[in-house]
């Protein structure tokens, strides 16, 4: 695929996640995609490898069941070859705390 039908498929993921349609989002997911967040998973139920739609699909809802997301808007979308970089900005409030978080984030 060119870089610019990789970053319409990047595009098309996150339209689908903000209409919450996760059956269009695993539709653009291919079937060994490995979804890694950073950090320690001790401080950050989130963090972690996932392997498979499923495993992802799963990501997704563990996400859903502790952050309320106010804002969620991908800015920016980079594509260069294979590759798709979106810069994202989000506002989130963490369900266990109450405490804001506020994130720019680049996703590859």
């Amino acid at each position: 695929m060119s870089a610019e039908e990789n970053t319409r498929l990047a595009e098309n993921a996150y339209e689908a996640f903000g209409r919450g349609d996760m059956a269009a989002l695993a539709e653009v997911m291919a079937d060994d995609i490995e979804w890694v967040t950073p950090g320690d998973p001790d401080d950050d139920p989130n963090a972690g490898t996932f392997r498979g739609k499923e495993a992802v699909l799963d990501w997704f809802g563990g996400l859903a069941s502790t952050l309320d997301f106010t804002t969620f808007e991908p800015r920016e979308f980079i594509g260069q070859n294979d590759k798709v970089v979106s810069l994202v900005y989000s506002e989130a409030t963490v369900r266990d705390t109450g405490l804001a978080v506020v994130n720019h984030e680049a996703h590859v």
